[in-house]
């Protein structure tokens, strides 16, 4: 049996605690390795998002340009023809002839219908007849009272005689013009068979063909055979909010030109169409609170038809400095206009406006910018607010073959016709 002693006992204390002290020397020094990868890991993850991270987007900025513009309005309506005209018969009986073709421009006193004639040349003759018998009738009666003239001189007739020889002159004398006067009606009556273009335009389709009979009459009495307008010139009618009306009164100079127009259409991308007002109705409707409104233009090639609609603007007294910028600098935000500005720090900020008219390709801003804001003129797909980007000096320069004539008006409230 083996016994173990209290030196042994001591030893194997001693290397065990040796033992430990080893591995925590060992524990010791792997601890900073462990923590300087760690570290190492970090500091390299870190340089590769540095590096990934990109540069400022580059854009063109530039100042807002300021030029001298006169003020004008917004307007929307309609055209319509300077006169119309609904062809009517003045005489009754059976079409025979139509004489143009659905659409034509027809001149002044052109032949459009020819209604049968002969009912009304058999009338024609029998009033010329019966002023023959009158001229015959006053004829004698002149004899008589001539030869009753001179006999009376010798007490052979007497004074009551001759006042009746005197009566029945006067009675064949009212004869003959009323026959005369039948005569010239009659003869109207064969004129109106030939029912003739009053007006000058364009004609629209016939309402009858040749064989209906047709009802004819004074006013509104007689058949619609076909209707008229007259295009040159030609009308443009608008209805005008009471402000615009205020606006315009107290811009006006006592005395002064009519304002002059200029109308767009609706395919168009300039106010081509020149005129000028013509007229301003007397009186506001009550109910809108509109008051109607009709401007001139020239309408040669009569290319201007009625009832297109048009964007008017009608040009006020006066000039005033305005802002412009490249209408693609504008961006939308929900229901917001804004331009993308750029600050001393190279910071995009999205600063909302309030926008005028297109002139000359470039946007009037009204309001939210001033002249010394640097505005994103190219890269705004880039920039987003809040980020830095790296700004590029540029100007706004009006285009060369700008076709619209200096200066433009600035655009104005737009009413709508009802």
């Amino acid at each position: 049996m083996n016994m173990i002693t209290p030196i042994e006992t001591a030893q194997d204390s001693r290397g065990a605690m040796a033992r430990r002290s080893r591995w925590q020397t060992r524990g010791l020094i792997l601890v900073p390795i462990a923590i300087a990868g760690v570290v190492g890991v970090k500091l390299f993850d870190h340089s590769d998002a540095v590096a990934a991270a990109p540069p400022p987007a580059a854009v063109t900025v530039a100042a807002p340009l300021v030029r001298q513009v006169s003020e004008w309005d917004d307007y929307v309506g309609r055209f319509a023809p300077s006169r119309s005209v609904e062809v009517r018969p003045r005489v009754a009986g059976e079409v025979t002839g139509v004489h143009f073709h659905d659409g034509d421009v027809v001149r002044p006193g052109q032949l459009l219908f020819t209604i049968d004639a002969r009912p009304f040349a058999a009338a024609l003759a029998e009033a010329r007849a019966n002023e023959a018998s009158a001229q015959s009738a006053l004829v004698l009666a002149r004899t008589d009272l001539g030869r009753a003239t001179r006999l009376i001189k010798d007490d052979a007739v007497s004074a009551g005689e001759v006042d009746a020889l005197r009566g029945k002159l006067q009675a064949a004398q009212a004869g003959l013009a009323a026959a005369q006067a039948r005569v010239r009606a009659r003869a109207l009556d064969v004129s109106f068979t030939q029912i003739r273009a009053p007006i000058g335009g364009r004609i629209s389709d016939r309402k009858v063909d040749a064989g209906n009979q047709v009802a004819g009459g004074e006013g509104t009495g007689g058949t619609v055979l076909t209707t008229i307008n007259a295009l040159d010139p030609i009308y443009f009618t608008f209805d005008g909010s009471e402000a615009l009306f205020l606006k315009t009164q107290r811009s006006r100079q006592p005395g002064a030109a009519a304002p002059t127009v200029e109308i767009q259409l609706q395919d168009e991308t300039s106010h081509r169409w020149k005129g000028k007002l013509d007229f301003t109705d007397n009186g506001l409707d009550t109910h809108s609170g509109t008051i109607r409104g009709r401007a001139v233009l020239p309408n040669p090639g009569l290319f201007l038809t009625p009832g297109m609609f048009g964007n008017m603007r009608l040009a006020s007294a006066g000039t005033k400095p305005a802002l412009l910028v490249p209408d693609d600098a504008v961006q939308t935000d929900q229901a917001r206009k804004v331009l993308l500005t750029v600050d001393r720090n190279n910071v995009v900020t999205a600063k909302p406006v309030v926008l005028g008219a297109v002139v000359d390709g470039m946007r009037v801003i009204r309001s939210g910018v001033g002249p010394q804001d640097r505005i994103i003129i190219k890269g705004t797909q880039m920039a987003m607010p809040g980020a830095k980007v790296a700004p590029t000096l540029g100007k706004i320069a009006v285009s060369a073959d700008a076709s619209a004539p200096m200066p433009q008006p600035i655009a104005g409230e737009a009413t709508l016709t009802r």
